[in-house]
């Protein structure tokens, strides 16, 4: 069957615009990184449960991909979607680290979602498909979209394509699986200093190479205080931008 390819994403900038109920609101630059994705397809198997095949970090009920697939058929109540799937694995050819910062969950997640749309006939539209997404992950619609670059604001679901030439990027990640949710709660507690409408519109209009040359890593993402905060493991490298909630570093190659 046809593979897919799922790519990773960096935060260019994040930061914090304010709060939504439980939610922190952001402004925040992702572009795609061309040479990090997981690869998708599916495969014949024999018994009817779900069933995902690859190398992953967290049980089945808790991955991405199998929460895709329950909100989608949730949404659709397609015979042939939950035939389908009775009939076939996922397999996830797996390169992206979890719990790094670098979207693989979500992105693994919005590929499933395309995935089962073409394949399937399912004939969701782009908004629909975001809608079921943004239930999995704040990060989902980003992939849907396919974008090299974007302004995402809200709590992710706002995704606006910001036209400039992907960079070519040299990406590490520690061993050490970071908790989102705990740097996100570090960051509130600690550091919360949200950016003003102006300042956020400033950076939107900025291209990504521009951001990277004249702003230092602590300040172009407010999360990475917050995850050394939180982590004593994680250690600052010079010169090295800090994705996400981390724990994945990232630097600048060339334009491609």
């Amino acid at each position: 069957m046809k593979k897919y390819q799922a790519f990773a994403k960096v935060n260019i900038f994040l930061k914090i615009t304010g709060i939504r109920g439980e939610y922190h609101t952001i402004t925040s630059r992702f572009m795609r990184v061309s040479n990090l994705f997981d690869t998708l397809w599916f495969e014949p198997k024999l018994t009817p449960e779900f069933e995902i095949r690859g190398e992953f970090d967290c049980q089945t009920h808790s991955n991405t991909i199998y929460k895709a697939y329950k909100y989608l058929q949730s949404a659709t109540r397609s015979d042939k979607l939950s035939t389908f799937i009775e009939n076939n694995a996922i397999c996830v050819d797996k390169k992206i680290p979890s719990f790094a910062g670098l979207g693989g969950g979500s992105s693994d997640a919005a590929t499933f979602l395309i995935m089962c749309n073409e394949q399937l006939h399912l004939d969701l539209t782009l908004d629909e498909l975001c809608d079921i997404g943004t239930r999995v992950g704040a990060d989902v619609p980003f992939f849907l979209h396919g974008y090299d670059s974007a302004n995402v604001t809200g709590i992710g679901e706002i995704v606006r394509q910001f036209n400039e030439p992907l960079i070519d990027f040299e990406v590490i990640t520690p061993a050490l699986q970071i908790s989102t949710p705990a740097v996100y709660r570090y960051y509130r507690e600690h550091l919360y200093a949200p950016i003003s409408s102006q300042e956020a519109l400033d950076l939107e209009s900025t291209p990504s190479r521009d951001i990277l040359s004249s702003m230092d890593p602590k300040s172009a993402n407010d999360l990475y205080g917050a995850a050394l905060g939180c982590y004593d493991e994680l250690h600052e490298k010079e010169g090295w931008f800090f994705s996400g909630s981390g724990s994945s570093f990232f630097r600048a190659q060339r334009l491609v």
